[in-house]
């Protein structure tokens, strides 16, 4: 499983409107992708109750995860969304 870590840029972390955002990418890549804090148990990141429970808060480390032949490029993509800050956007 190719995985990637990343800090939330979000300022308010991941709550209703940047998950959703974050999810609907998720989506639109179309491969199974995890979430998860380090050491947790990994999550579907498809799911916008999965992202509201992991109470990601700004600055927290998530790690992402897929095994798609495209994972890097996929993962890659994902990162670059959660770097930014989704709020203020």
């Amino acid at each position: 499983m190719t995985t990637r870590t990343v800090a939330i840029g979000s300022s308010v972390g991941l709550h209703a409107r940047p998950a959703a955002i974050f999810v609907q990418a998720v989506n639109d890549a179309g491969v199974p992708v995890t979430i998860s804090k380090p050491g947790g148990t990994p999550s579907p990141a498809n799911s916008m109750l999965a992202i509201m429970s992991l109470g990601a808060k700004h600055g927290d480390m998530v790690e992402l995860g897929c095994d798609a032949p495209n994972a890097d490029a996929v993962l890659a993509g994902l990162v670059a969304l959660l770097e930014r800050d989704l709020d203020a956007e």
